[in-house]
């Protein structure tokens, strides 16, 4: 299923890794960790954010995609189902027809 990850950083943590230059490696290693259709950042709420659309298989993935976030960058994290234009035409055809 298709999921928006929408990442909002800590300042504090996130400026700390920056700081160490930790952040470039820590964010390479979580987009080959997630494999994101596409991921944008920018401010959001007065903080850093990233937002992530990737697939989820499972949900039993949320506690593995979730935790480095939440550990290193204090983050908070919403996750939840998006959809394409074909993916939204699609369920307006079954809708029809049903």
């Amino acid at each position: 299923m298709r999921m928006m990850l929408v990442i909002h950083m800590d300042t504090q943590k996130a400026s700390e890794l920056i700081r160490d230059n930790e952040m470039e490696q820590f964010m390479q290693s979580a987009m080959e960790r997630l494999r994101p259709e596409a991921a944008y950042f920018g401010p959001h709420k007065g903080v850093r954010t990233g937002f992530i659309v990737m697939d989820l298989e499972d949900p039993s993935q949320l506690p593995s995609i979730s935790e480095p976030f939440f550990s290193r960058l204090n983050a908070t994290i919403e996750a939840f189902p998006v959809m394409t234009v074909d993916d939204v035409r699609a369920g307006l055809q079954r809708y029809a027809s049903a």
